[in-house]
């Protein structure tokens, strides 16, 4: 037989009563030279006897053409072992079985032919897994297992969209079916896809199954109906956790941060909002400039407030507020222009000297245009088929600027070194206005201080980070993430948005972080995985609101849920060096007699010469911009910025030039490459679950390997020298023994192994059907781009 690979299946299994009848799938491997051409297909869902009788070679009657057919032979004549083999189901504390199907086909797509495992469908309050024999030795266990998600495992908030195959034609699924398909194709918010055929399964677990899905992953529901609240009543508390990621939910964290970046001069930590009694977006904690009253703060709920949040070197401050509405009433807009006007002269006395305010909703895309960019994008790495790649190929780079994400990502980073400018070169004071403050601010905020603050380029800094401006900065994780399935007009990727910006910042100046891209990978999964609180709250205040349980006792039944930050939860201490970059050289303590005479030299570094900077004016820090300020911060059409914009452009692209001309200092400022080709797509996200654009022991995996195997190299000769001289020996970073076999390394590690793909056809398949046309190929222009510009 071949060319062709036999599955079988016993009916006698799943049907008692009728032992006689049985089925099997001939599942076709690529066409072998002397298997000829006698092979028909037959599609639908027939019954099983139609095809009795006729052998491993026999045809349906249909049309010859297709090379593929399903087949029903005598199993003895082909495997007596059977197919499917216990395995057993992991459930997490509070996990609770829903519905399960038994022989069920989890396909893999090649060229079009289904091949396969069979196995057992189940659906829990957590997730939706497979269970099957696919691992059939050492050599296929993943390298970089997740303790939590396994390799065939979906997180029910993880699920993008359901579909279902009726008569070879796809149809969304959603609300009550009335009819229920022989496939079932899941798309995956981390870009898998999946094909599960139900042809072979019980009718009534079709139903149960497919119902079962499409119900809890698609159904809105409520906060406390989410499995992480359930997770947090189950599992057991462990007190052993250390955590050193800065969680900015106490005051001595602000303080200490304040100390850190010498802005505890000019700036105040706040406790007023500790009952929420100025705003339930706000955190508990917030710093403000010294001069403000409370009162000023408690009279408009936060709004029309300079909240700090980062000190530069140089004493500049970057700041945020969110706006009063735009359309309101002219009473209405007059008692807020007054309070304005009151809360500049309160502060338009030194230290505060200069301040330039940027309204992100004007010079940035709206949430909107970020949700369909990326909607557009990701369509290009949820491939259901090889032959789906090979289709798009020719036109890649034609449909990747469509989607226009890529432009998104330069736009943002283009903005953020704007903001440097004026901190690091013009030692001017930036007001970052938003509507509430807390989408594009998180971003641009957080940009800054990653390009400008060596600190938050660490992985407990970068944490502390994300905890500072993002959770406690009242970003809606629950919305923009749209865990409830409530309102989809809410749903935008504004937090890979930026990490997506990070990954770019970390690919072109790889020796100034400490973490890898793997990391970045792993933090965005980490998104759909409701165990973690920290990315399924809009606020601190939700937070806390629904962390008492059902119990008499309000201090016990307090629910005690994880943070993302303890990775030791997901990941084993071996998978966990792969989060850490070897390249990585910590930043050197000085001792105080060097502080003085180093931090001059410092500043001067950072401070790129410009334009000769004015004298500061006397008239403080507001007056020249307080019309202007106050009519952005109301909504009237104005220009947003004060100079002229050749001039801005002038001094920004000055700033930037001139950084770039410059040795890079990798724990001084960062600016990253924005011109067209230093934009990439984040290749390892993306990509990784797509055998046919894996490169062959190439990738970031290979400069790793030579680099971990140096450090293993070193450390071994530091020991036997330690052993030697009888010193104790100092604990290094840990070697990675999955490295050993290169060999069998792609693009893909860690998040798969060398896998097999279909060849790349001599031309596309578009392109032969342009020849069959006779179209001039000369037409196309990206045919002579070499994609790894790109990826």
């Amino acid at each position: 037989m071949g060319g062709v690979n036999y599955v079988s299946r016993r009916r006698a299994a799943l049907q008692p009563e009728e032992p006689d009848e049985e089925s099997w799938e001939e599942l076709v491997l690529p066409p072998c030279p002397l298997a000829g051409s006698a092979a028909g297909s037959w599609g639908g869902r027939e019954a099983p006897g139609a095809m009795l009788g006729k052998g491993a070679g026999g045809s349906s009657g249909a049309k010859p053409a297709k090379p593929s057919f399903v087949s029903y032979v005598i199993p003895e004549e082909i495997q007596k072992e059977p197919i499917e083999k216990e395995v057993n189901l992991h459930l997490l504390p509070g996990e609770l079985l829903l519905c399960e199907a038994n022989t069920v086909l989890k396909c893999v797509q090649e060229d079009g032919s289904n091949r396969g495992a069979y196995g057992k469908l189940i659906c829990t309050n957590f997730k939706i897994a497979f269970l099957g024999d696919e691992s059939a030795s050492d050599d296929n266990e993943p390298e970089f297992k997740n303790m939590i998600i396994g390799e065939n495992d979906i997180t029910l908030h993880c699920i993008d969209h359901i579909y279902g195959v009726y008569d070879e034609k796809k149809k969304s699924l959603s609300g009550q079916l009335k009819k229920y398909p022989e496939k079932l194709i899941i798309y995956c918010k981390d870009l898998r896809v999946f094909h599960f055929c139900l042809r072979y399964t019980k009718e009534e677990e079709v139903k149960r199954i497919v119902s079962g899905i499409v119900h809890h992953s698609q159904t809105p529901k409520l906060l406390k109906r989410l499995f992480l609240f359930s997770y947090a009543t189950a599992a057991p508390t462990n007190s052993d956790i250390q955590n050193q990621t800065m969680m900015f939910d106490a005051i001595k964290d602000w303080r200490e941060e304040l100390e850190r970046t010498k802005g505890n001069m000019k700036y105040k930590v706040l406790s007023a909002n500790e009952a929420y009694q100025v705003s339930e977006k706000l955190p508990m904690y917030f710093v403000v400039p010294m001069s403000l009253s409370e009162e000023s703060i408690l009279q408009y709920q936060g709004r029309g407030i300079p909240i700090w949040c980062w000190s530069c070197h140089n004493g500049a401050s970057l700041l945020k507020m969110s706006v009063f509405p735009k359309e309101q009433e002219d009473n209405t807009s007059q008692m807020h222009k007054i309070f304005l006007d009151g809360v500049y002269k309160t502060i338009n006395k030194p230290p505060y000297e200069v301040l330039k305010t940027d309204d992100l909703s004007s010079s940035l895309p709206s949430l909107q245009d970020i949700q369909a960019a990326y909607t557009r994008f990701k369509q290009l790495f949820l491939i259901d088929n090889s032959t789906d790649f090979w289709d798009t190929d020719v036109k890649w780079f034609s449909l990747l600027e469509s989607t226009n994400w890529l432009e998104i990502v330069r736009r943002c980073l283009k903005k953020a070194i704007e903001v440097v400018e004026y901190l690091e070169g013009q030692n001017t004071n930036v007001l970052l206005v938003e509507e509430n403050a807390s989408d594009l601010c998180c971003v641009i905020s957080s940009l800054v201080q990653v390009m400008m603050d060596s600190h938050y380029r660490t992985k407990f800094g970068f944490q502390s980070l994300i905890q500072k401006e993002w959770v406690m900065g009242g970003h809606c994780f629950l919305d923009r993430c749209n865990h409830l399935r409530q309102n989809d007009k809410e749903e935008a990727p504004v937090f890979l948005l930026f990490l997506d910006c990070v990954w770019q910042l970390v690919q072109q100046y790889p020796p100034a972080f400490e973490f890898t891209e793997t990391y970045l990978t792993v933090l965005s999964d980490s998104l759909y995985i409701p165990i973690f609180s920290t990315f399924f709250f809009n606020s601190q205040h939700q937070k806390d609101t629904n962390m008492s349980g059902e119990g008499h006792n309000a201090q016990s039944s307090r629910f005690r849920f994880l943070t993302v930050w303890d990775w030791s939860v997901q990941f084993e201490p071996k998978a966990l060096v792969l989060l850490n970059n070897p390249l990585y050289v910590e930043k050197p303590k000085l001792e105080k007699s060097q502080r003085k005479t180093t931090r001059f030299k410092h500043q001067r570094q950072l401070s790129l010469p410009l334009t000769q900077t004015k004298s500061s004016p006397k008239r403080g820090f507001f007056r020249e911009e307080t019309d202007h300020f106050i009519k952005n911060i109301l909504g009237k059409r104005i220009s947003k910025l004060i100079n002229s914009s050749d001039e801005l452009h002038n001094n920004f692209t000055e700033f930037y030039d001139s950084w770039h001309c410059k040795p890079v200092d990798f724990h001084g400022l960062l600016l990253p490459h924005i011109e067209g080709p230093g934009i990439k797509v984040w290749a390892q996200r993306y990509l990784r679950w797509i055998p046919e654009a894996q490169l062959l022991g190439g990738g970031t995996v290979a400069t790793a390997t030579k680099i971990l195997d140096m450090i293993e190299e070193v450390q071994s000769l530091q020991k036997k020298m330690d052993e030697k001289h009888s010193l104790t020996v100092p604990q290094g970073r840990e070697a990675l023994p999955m490295l050993r076999n290169s060999a069998r390394l792609s693009s893909l590690f860690p998040f798969a192994l060398l896998q097999r793909h279909s060849l790349k056809p001599v031309l596309p398949t578009s392109t032969w059907k342009d020849l069959e046309d006779e179209d001039d190929l000369a037409k196309r222009d990206d045919e002579f781009v070499d994609l790894s510009e790109v990826i």
